[in-house]
């Protein structure tokens, strides 16, 4: 048993940076005592999008990007004895699990793969979940149902020897939680101590927002080069003691600042968050710089876990499209209004039913709503802008409709305002989603292993 372990975060979310987490492996790699890497490759609807991909492919369904970030990494890690946990698994971590055999064709023959399972609850049959979602209220078809569910099987797994943990839906700080039990020998049930692993995982999960990352303004928060952030390492020590650091290389820092801009991100209570492992309360929370680019946290309260867990329901049946023309040069706001009235008037005749969602870009887009009324007010006393883009957004079921609806956006080129130009057209299938709360009894995580 080690007195302080190092826990780092090499993604913290599916698009995120593969050499960062390159940087990061070498940096653990020099480190002394035990050491792991976790990869966040998880979104709420990235799952029924997994799920789909299973459907198609029963080879298919882990993270698309999982390799992009494993095989940098992979050698690295094993010559190191670092153990690599991640969501990457999604709806098949089964299959990852075969596919990374396939690639090392033969090389590591000792590794030890462990897929944790039990978070997927659609292959169970509508009848054992139906009593806790009610399938009668949702829009469509359901392609995914998943739980959120704790550490104890990556605890487990890594007892037990895995080299690598690959999970589906488990709750994004758990992937920190599982190693600190199992590095420090804390008891699920030590309610403080998992408040602070708790903390140590939700100021990982989203990677390089805590080194820098969704934080910068320029001339209030300057970061250094942030292009080339690093990746946050959290030091924990067997007495508590929680430290926030960061790789050694190019970019980003950890400050007071991002630390708790980070540890309030996506806290619906601070006294009160809920998670599968504890129930977190950062009430009391103390954020101290205590050496360059090395904050301590302290403070955290933890209380008994939930009785119930989140529940994630992925529905198809909708369709977006989207569509956009765009006005330049003197006059461009007047013109791209008017635009905005002959697409209002021409969607009231054909769908009357829909209202889309219509900004104009250089006008109001990110503060407008869906009924445009933040838009009127901006067009009362328009500003002087010579470059606006009118951008058109439906969702409906009704695929065909909004076909026609797009290719109104279209017709502008020769039934509307002069100069129009540059049309993009958009059309994807849109998957929404359902929260639900399941008793924890009803969920029954198991391992496997490859």
């Amino acid at each position: 048993m080690t007195n302080i372990i190092h826990i780092g975060c090499g993604a913290g979310f599916a698009s995120d940076r593969p050499d960062a987490t390159l940087r990061l492996a070498r940096s653990l790699a020099t480190r002394s005592g035990k050491r792991y890497l976790m990869l966040e490759l998880l979104a709420e609807r990235t799952l029924a999008e997994a799920q789909l991909r299973k459907q198609l492919d029963p080879n298919s369904g882990y993270a698309s990007r999982l390799f992009d970030f494993l095989d940098p990494i992979l050698d690295i890690c094993l010559e190191a004895s670092i153990p690599i946990i991640t969501n990457g698994g999604a709806a098949n971590p089964q299959a990852a699990a075969l596919s990374l055999r396939n690639k090392l064709a033969g090389r590591h023959a000792d590794l030890k793969i462990a897929c944790v399972l039990g978070d997927d609850l659609l292959a169970l049959g509508q009848a054992h979940f139906q009593q806790w979602l009610a399938t009668s209220d949702l829009p469509g078809e359901l392609v995914s149902v998943n739980v959120y569910t704790g550490a104890d099987g990556i605890t487990q797994a890594l007892e037990q020897g895995a080299n690598i943990v690959l999970c589906g839906r488990v709750s994004d700080p758990s992937l920190a939680v599982g190693p600190i039990r199992h590095g420090l020998g804390w008891a699920f049930d030590d309610w403080q101590k998992m408040a602070i692993a708790t903390t140590a995982g939700h100021l990982l999960e989203c990677c390089t927002q805590v080194t820098g990352g969704y934080f910068a303004h320029p001339g209030i928060k300057d970061v250094p080069n942030p292009a080339n952030l690093d990746c946050p390492i959290i030091e924990v020590s067997a007495d508590g003691d929680l430290v926030v650091t960061k790789a050694e290389g190019s970019g980003g820092c950890v400050n007071e600042r991002t630390v708790k801009e980070q540890l309030l991100y996506e806290i619906h209570d601070p006294r009160r968050y809920l998670t599968p492992d504890v129930v977190l309360d950062l009430g009391q929370a103390q954020v101290e710089l205590v050496a360059e680019d090395r904050v301590r946290v302290s403070g955290i309260q933890g209380h008994p876990r939930p009785e119930k867990l989140k529940g994630l329901a992925g529905v198809r049946g909708l369709w977006f499209g989207e569509a956009s023309i765009s006005y330049a040069g003197p006059g461009a706001v007047e013109r791209a209004s008017l635009a905005r009235e002959i697409l209002q008037q021409r969607f009231a005749q054909l769908g009357p039913s829909l209202t889309p969602w219509i900004d104009l870009v250089g006008v109001a887009s990110l503060f407008n709503d869906q009924h445009g009324d933040y838009l009127d007010k901006r067009l009362a006393c328009p500003p002087v802008v010579e470059d606006v883009q009118v951008r058109v957004g439906i969702v409906d079921e009704n695929r065909q409709l909004i076909e026609q609806l797009q290719a109104e956006v279209e017709s502008l080129y020769t039934n509307g305002p002069a100069g129009g130009g540059g049309v993009r057209r958009h059309l994807s299938e849109s998957i929404t989603t359902r929260d639900f709360l399941i008793p924890r009894s009803a969920v029954q995580t198991r391992l496997e292993w490859y």
